[in-house]
């Protein structure tokens, strides 16, 4: 079973730079902006881990779009934030079967995403 170390050594060897530690917690924020990762928290959360990724605050005008773009997603999906109208990119993972390769498919899906429909996204985000 995979456990925070292990978690954060993966992170690590893809690359991505821990931005902030919660020990305690057992989460981390990491960062890579060549691949569009920013504010990325990856969070240990007793059997699972919990990848979520702040996508921006969108009108409700565009939750359809973000709903047809989940279905894809090779890995995760969009989700909308309980407190605002925030996206998220979030996957959820074992972390007793959790390996690097699994950990790696899940921000590969984003970045495929983001460099799919970047674009789109900025647009988007402009018109709200």
């Amino acid at each position: 079973m995979a456990n925070f170390l292990d978690v954060k050594n993966m992170v690590l060897d893809m690359g991505l730079i821990i931005v902030e530690e919660d020990k305690e917690e057992e989460l981390i924020v990491v960062e890579d902006e060549e691949r569009g990762i920013k504010g990325m928290i990856i969070d240990c959360e007793d059997e699972l881990l919990i990848v979520e990724q702040p996508i921006g605050k969108f009108s409700s005008a565009h939750y359809k779009w973000f709903l047809q773009k989940s279905r894809l997603l090779p890995f995760g999906a969009f989700v909308l934030d309980e407190e605002s109208d925030m996206i998220l990119f979030r996957n959820t993972l074992r972390l007793d079967t959790l390996d690097r390769e699994e950990l790696e498919s899940t921000i590969n899906s984003l970045e495929l995403f983001f460099a799919e429909y970047g674009d789109e996204l900025i647009k988007m985000s402009k018109e709200k």
